[in-house]
């Protein structure tokens, strides 16, 4: 079974209780500005796939404390949730700022995070960012063998704890643990850029298995690996790595979405009044039709050439002026990195410049917003949009293009994604396109808006239909199957 193999799924492959180990905590308690504690629901797609995976099984989910009432509430650093109705245990791994600044905003975003997506020139491998990377995964480590009971199956999260599973595995040699990798893999070439690769590949194959997106980053895995460890056995058709005597199975299972959550929130939510509260009342004419980009301010994302590239559109083809916005929601992200303060900067500067030259009395080509919107709203405005933009310069996935086509339960929605994320592999109906291409940018916006009728039917349909066949809830059920033939 190589890496990019469907893999067989049987009822009884999850574990009734398991050890999840993240970055980040599907809860957090902080204080309002009356001293209040309140509890926070994390969102995003890790959340919501393996939150309801906890409640129903049981057992601990280890992350950082980054809420600052955590340790207050916590036992021991440890806190049953959900709050309402506690189903499993939440093991709080405090954090120093030394600690948040080194293993967070340094090793883990200012270096693997440009390694992974192949843009080597923003990598800053200062060497305390690599001591507080070492430090703060053993603090994981030791917080795993606390609460992990025998037997138990861990299952570590992302980029952020690649050293975790070798610390656990010295003290656990009996222990079964995973691994899933959210972000790109890059080839070897890239990843011999990274000054303590061997040393991340050797924590990663601890793990009994490792899964990633697509079967071409579960390949460069393979090959990195091969690369730097001429003694161990890669074996590509069988996706298995044989070194030291452990095995380690490296597979591709995409995370999707829960598409039934998503279609629900979108047939409640009231289109037009979103519309009015994003675009202001003034500018919410229903005549106009909306794109749309909803992406984190992530230098990864191609937010700037998108932007030139509808300026390039309004600029060739002056009759489509007025005739839609585009609707940038963006979400501000890591700010205490030099990079994603000018990041944001550039966006905003591009927007005022757009604006400014194609706006009218009557119509504002881009409303930017980085307001928070709850995911009723979020599922509101992707329905009222004629078309999403997801344009990354490489993406591990990107979920937002398969919120987008579940949302459309109106029938009509058209996707242009960028042939370089994750989802591209997947996902068949978009109207993909290089990301650096501006010009092919502004085709395909162009195209999207002028599909015929039963062209865009089509496109969409089956762009829902590949969703499905991707929902959350069998992504865990896949991660476990792989390790059943080792």
């Amino acid at each position: 079974m190589g890496p990019g193999v469907s893999i067989d799924l049987r009822d009884d492959v999850v574990p009734d209780s398991l050890v999840i180990v993240s970055n980040r905590e599907p809860y957090s308690h902080e204080r309002d500005d009356d001293g209040e504690i309140r509890v926070q629901s994390a969102a995003g797609g890790l959340t919501s796939a393996l939150d309801p995976v906890m409640q129903s099984r049981g057992g601990t989910w280890v992350a950082w404390g980054s809420g600052d009432a955590d340790m207050a509430v916590a036992d021991e650093g440890i806190v049953e949730v959900p709050p309402s109705d506690p189903a499993y245990d939440l093991k709080r791994v405090p954090l120093s700022d030394a600690a948040v600044q080194g293993y967070y905003y340094g090793y883990a975003n200012q270096v693997l995070w440009p390694l992974c997506h192949e843009d080597t020139g923003r990598m800053w491998a200062e060497p305390a960012y690599w001591e507080q990377y070492r430090g703060v995964n053993e603090q994981f480590a030791a917080a795993v063998d606390t609460v992990a009971d025998t037997g138990q199956p861990v299952w570590f999260q992302d980029y952020h704890l690649a050293l975790a599973p070798r610390l656990v595995r010295e003290r656990r040699p009996d222990a079964t643990l995973l691994q899933f990798w959210h972000i790109p893999w890059p080839a070897p070439s890239v990843f011999r850029h990274c000054p303590h690769s061997d040393a991340l590949l050797d924590g990663l194959l601890a793990c009994d298995v490792i899964g990633f997106h697509t079967a071409g980053y579960a390949e460069q895995f393979l090959h990195c690996v091969d690369s730097a460890f001429p003694a161990a056995t890669v074996d590509t058709d069988s996706g298995t790595v044989t070194r030291s005597e452990e095995t380690t199975r490296v597979v591709a299972n995409p995370l999707g979405i829960d598409v039934e959550a998503v279609r629900s929130r979108a047939r409640a939510a009231d289109v037009a009044s979103i519309r009015d509260t994003v675009l202001g009342g003034s500018r919410s004419d229903a005549s106009i039709r909306l794109v749309l980009g909803v992406e984190r301010l992530d230098y990864s994302k191609g937010i700037p050439e998108r932007i030139e590239a509808l300026a390039h559109l309004w600029d060739r083809r002056p009759d489509l002026r007025g005739e839609f916005t585009y609707v940038q929601k963006a979400s501000r992200t890591r700010e205490g990195i030099a990079a994603y303060r000018r990041y944001r900067a550039d966006v905003v500067d591009a927007v005022e410049r757009v604006n400014d030259r194609f706006g009218t009395d009557d119509w504002q080509p881009i409303v930017y917003t980085e307001a928070n919107l709850d995911s009723e709203t979020l599922a509101g405005l992707y329905r009222a949009a004629d078309v999403a933009v997801v344009t990354p310069h490489r993406d591990g996935m990107n979920l937002v293009a398969h919120e987008y086509p579940v949302a459309c339960t109106d029938g009509d929605g058209a996707l242009v994604l960028s042939e370089l994320a994750g989802a591209a592999t997947h996902l068949d109906g978009a109207l993909t396109v290089n990301p650096h291409d501006i010009e092919a940018i502004a085709d395909a916006i162009e195209r999207a808006l002028e599909l015929y009728e039963a062209d865009r039917g089509d496109r969409l349909a089956r762009l829902q239909h590949s969703v499905e066949t991707l929902d959350s809830s069998e992504w865990v059920a896949r991660q476990f199957s792989a390790g059943q033939s080792l």
